[in-house]
């Protein structure tokens, strides 16, 4: 982001020196995407930093999905409007063991990615300046078949996806290749599609395969943020899903049933005709508001199957980590593309094999850590799912 021009030179000064005089000067990048105070405080990475880059293919957006524990609920909503992953080991001594151990972050964030959607993986082994010794081809090569075991038992084929040995703080293989690593020839991918290799981290982005876009289903647009906006009105922010959304459409907002003109659509600061599924927008609506509307609700198109808030749904539930047994009545807190809100297990209807689907014990007394299950859930208010072959990206979910 730094050198692709995503950020203001003034900005990453300004950071810079408050970070010197905070005393987190090795933090400098990552201070950077930290921009609210309170994080830069924490030393965390929170809200979800919407961030852009070019390469020499794509506009890209990078959707921050941080590593600490308690943000795994900001990846589920992060994650899930991705087109690819790219998970970032750290090589240095016991750092990379540490991710990888069973209850480390470096597996939980892969199987969610996996799980969320997002079929497209990179690898960026990092902090290569600091594996002992500097840049060592061995660590390198141990790393990637450890990784390539596990994200194969998640789903994913290694052979399609890149890794690419870089040291994000020297720049090394981020955008051009690096002196110091001689014996790296380049990463190469094999799929379907074609195969493609390269050196750096920036052409395995360039290698990404843009998904194809679902503009042919009807509009499903969940809501990210609702901003007001001095001389313009009341202005919803969120992620075009499905379908399509122009001025001049008669929305709805699910599941509170309002309806209203929207005036107009607005992406990169720049006024829309169209906005199409993948596009970030805010737009702008009628005698709507900002009170009414919420983060977690689903604009549609009141004439073309809108969406509708549902006071039940059954789902498939497959249990990451969990201490103990889940029975019928827990109730953790749902997220579900941008909506978060507690949901109680009514019903466990039976226990299936997580990779067929296929039934193991009807009506179990629990789940557990490891499990599938087809489970009837109930939210505490009425929340927009959809079935997951209709609008994958509303019927995928998950539950802590």
């Amino acid at each position: 982001i730094y050198k692709c021009g995503g950020i203001d030179k003034r900005t990453i000064e300004k950071f810079e020196k408050e970070a010197q005089e905070m005393g987190k000067g090795s933090f400098k990048y990552a201070w950077v995407l930290d921009k609210l105070k309170a994080e830069r405080e924490r030393g965390i990475t929170i809200d979800i930093a919407l961030w852009k880059f070019e390469t020499a293919k794509y506009y890209v957006t990078i959707i921050d999905a941080p590593g600490h524990r308690d943000f795994i609920k900001n990846m589920i909503t992060g994650t899930s409007q991705a087109d690819c992953a790219v998970l970032i080991v750290a090589a240095g001594t016991g750092e990379f063991e540490a991710g990888i151990s069973k209850n480390g972050q470096t597996r939980e964030h892969a199987l969610l990615a996996f799980t969320l959607g997002v079929k497209q993986l990179i690898v960026g082994v990092n902090k290569m300046d600091s594996t002992e010794p500097p840049y060592s081809e061995p660590r390198f090569e141990e790393i990637k078949k450890e990784v390539s075991s596990y994200i194969k038992k998640i789903g994913y084929n290694p052979f399609a996806v890149a890794f690419v040995p870089i040291s994000g703080w020297h720049g090394d293989n981020m955008l051009e290749a690096s002196t110091k690593m001689p014996w790296f020839k380049g990463w190469q991918v094999e799929r379907k599609e074609g195969k493609a290799e390269g050196k750096c981290l920036i052409e395995a982005l360039d290698a990404i395969l843009p998904p194809a876009r679902p503009t042919d289903k009807a509009l499903r647009l969940p809501l990210q943020d609702v901003y007001k906006i001095g001389g313009i009105g009341t202005v919803p922010v969120g992620r075009v899903e499905t379908g399509i959304l122009k001025p001049g459409t008669i929305v709805v907002f699910a599941p509170a049933n309002i309806t209203t003109e929207v005036k107009s659509v607005e992406m990169h600061h720049e006024a829309l005709q169209e906005a199409v599924p993948g596009d970030n927008v805010g737009f702008n609506v009628k005698n709507v508001s900002v009170k009414e509307l919420r983060r977690g609700y689903v604009a549609g198109d009141s004439k073309n199957n809108p969406p509708k808030g549902a006071s039940d749904f059954t789902a498939q539930v497959i249990v990451l980590n969990h201490p103990g047994q889940i029975s019928n009545g827990y109730t953790p807190v749902l997220d579900c593309h941008t909506a978060h809100i507690a949901c109680k297990f009514a019903e466990i209807k039976e226990k299936v094999d997580r990779r067929t689907g296929k039934s193991t014990e009807e009506n179990p007394k629990s789940i557990k850590s490891g499990d599938a299950a087809i489970v009837n859930l109930v939210p505490s208010k009425p929340l927009c799912v959809e079935s997951f072959q209709e609008f994958p990206p509303l019927g995928r979910f998950a539950v802590r």
